[in-house]
């Protein structure tokens, strides 16, 4: 039986999508259901730690937000624009696959001024194709070292809250819109089921034995893309970016062969295994680019549990975790998570699927 988007929705309140995170990272709340009998339990997200033992896995994506949104001026006419930096083509080159708006007014030929506090120019840029009605190449004219460049992108750059974050970026979501364990700059959205791991809950998880295989999935916009076809068979996923080092395989098989708990934390995590299963229905080492869409039927081979935040009705995160917890009993617990109130998307609260 073919999947229709159409089956994905729900009614949300939109007073339920967090616009700030919780004030502590694990004092979000946590949804457990349990797969098999439907069980739902409602606790808070330090209490995850009761779900696991010595020998059980958790798959994290160490992947970091880099600040993606840029505010500058058009030459001549010194109209505002926004560019969103997408993804670096060319680091010698400095060539840039970026986002661009208001779109009408970016044509191939301009130049982009991008200033500082002090209203001082500090990086120019051109713009040297079109890719799509929003995309843009550019070229950073930048005649400073790498170091210096990316240190100029950083200090102007914003973080990339989502679109439906309706407030400007604070100085909270420098760090709160990173996870505590983020070590490979690529991200434009954050991996936001591990927002809710705080740095003394990671300490209690390795007291108790419990391992940690990182991956890295850069997150692209993609992750937001609406999907516009009714026949999900149809739906092309972006690709993005992944890696599964010998060292996370070490760690995910040997929980695995030993029928522990292997937990994929987020839908970028279960995508990078998902990614690189091999003939054994084991985890093996990849690099590359991923597209893979997940959704109803699928055969999960890597991970026998899963933390994951509330999704939007539509979206290919809420269609990935149907795949994994069953589409019937995971819309029946959103019901149940909207009635309670929690909150939404990915500042909002977690749910375990176990």
């Amino acid at each position: 039986m073919r999947m229709k988007l159409s089956q994905f929705k729900f009614e949300l309140p939109e007073k339920l999508i967090a616009e700030y995170p919780a004030e502590n990272r694990d004092e979000s709340r946590l949804l457990v259901l349990h797969k098999d009998s439907g069980k739902i339990e409602h606790k808070v997200f330090k209490d995850v730690l009761d779900y696991f033992d010595e020998g059980d896995c958790l798959i994290l994506n160490n992947t970091k937000v880099f600040p993606a949104r840029l505010f500058g001026k058009k030459e001549k006419t010194g109209a505002k624009i926004e560019v969103f930096l997408l993804r670096e083509l060319n680091e010698e080159a400095r060539l840039w696959d970026v986002l661009v708006d208001p779109a009408r007014k970016i044509r191939v030929g301009n130049k982009l001024y991008f200033n500082d506090d002090n209203d001082d120019t500090v990086l120019v840029a051109e713009v040297v194709d079109n890719t799509t009605s929003r995309g843009r190449t550019i070229r950073f004219l930048y005649d400073g070292t790498d170091a210096e460049f990316k240190a100029q992108l950083h200090a102007l750059g914003n973080t990339p809250l989502p679109g439906y974050i309706r407030r400007d970026p604070g100085d909270i979501d420098k760090e709160r819109y990173q996870t505590v364990y983020a070590k490979e700059e690529g991200a434009v959205a954050a991996p936001t089921a591990g927002l809710h791991f705080s740095r003394e809950l990671m300490k209690r998880f390795e007291l108790k034995g419990v391992e940690f295989a990182e991956v890295t999935l850069h997150v692209g916009l993609g992750t937001f893309r609406s999907i516009e076809v009714e026949d999900l068979s149809k739906h092309k996923m972006d690709a993005e970016y992944f890696r599964i080092t010998q060292d996370a395989v070490d760690v995910v098989n040997r929980a695995k062969a030993a029928n522990k708990r292997v937990c994929g934390v987020g839908t970028t995590s279960m995508r990078s295994i998902e990614s690189a299963v091999s003939a054994t229905n084991t985890l093996k080492p990849a690099e590359g680019w991923t597209n893979l869409f997940i959704y109803p039927p699928h055969e999960f081979s890597i991970a026998n549990s899963m933390i994951t935040n509330l999704h939007l009705p539509f979206s290919s995160l809420l269609i990935m975790v149907c795949a994994f917890g069953g589409l019937e009993l995971v819309l029946d617990v959103y019901q149940e998570a909207i009635k309670e109130k929690y909150r939404f998307y990915s500042y909002g609260d977690a749910m375990m699927i176990i």
